[in-house]
């Protein structure tokens, strides 16, 4: 298994001084997470969370599918690679003039060997069925895809969450076989030629 530090030389990745925090897709906005809220939300402070995003985050925060284990991946990214910042973000639904945000959903990218990130994402049950989880991956493949050392943008899902499928095609991904784990499907986007 390829660790973080080979990731670095697989993608070529360098640094990047005045990187974007925030991306915006629509009425969304994409806030890169930081080691700070990594932290509130290892401890469980929703409370210090909202305020870092400057967002109000529901009764659903975290999804039912994050798993503990992320936030030590994520962290371990940040302190190896600390050029991938903003590959993981927040999916934060600007709520317009005089109202606050909220949380809807995470989405974020992992290196993987020969220049391909791979993406996940999850909206919030509240929040589903509505065109964010497109809307922030199609905004996050596309950035993505402009990064040095990027050749390629993936994700899987399972057979049997047809709605993860469909984002994967409408951000322009193919179908490219089976996932890393039984009854899964990957699908990949190479960038446009110029």
């Amino acid at each position: 298994m390829i660790d973080f530090m080979q990731w670095g030389a697989v993608l070529g990745l360098k640094s990047r001084p005045g990187r974007a925090a925030e991306l915006k897709a629509g009425h969304l906005r994409l806030v890169a997470i930081t080691p700070e809220m990594l932290l509130a939300e290892q401890e469980a402070d929703a409370a210090r969370l909202g305020n870092l995003l400057r967002a109000r985050l529901t009764d659903e925060w975290p999804p039912v599918e994050w798993e503990p284990y992320l936030h030590k991946m994520i962290q371990k990214q940040y302190d190896e690679l600390p050029e991938t910042f903003g590959w993981h973000r927040y999916i934060v639904l600007d709520g317009g003039l005089g109202r606050s945000r909220t949380l809807v959903g995470a989405i974020g990218g992992f290196p993987r060997a020969n220049g391909d990130v791979e993406i996940g994402y999850s909206t919030l049950p509240a929040f589903q069925r509505r065109g964010y989880a497109t809307a922030a991956a199609r905004t996050l493949v596309g950035w993505l895809l402009t990064q040095e050392g990027v050749r390629s943008v993936s994700a899987q899902a399972y057979l049997q969450v047809p709605e993860s499928i469909k984002v994967m095609q409408r951000c322009g991904m193919s179908y490219v076989g089976q996932g890393d784990e039984a009854g899964t499907v990957k699908y990949r986007r190479m960038p446009f030629p110029a």
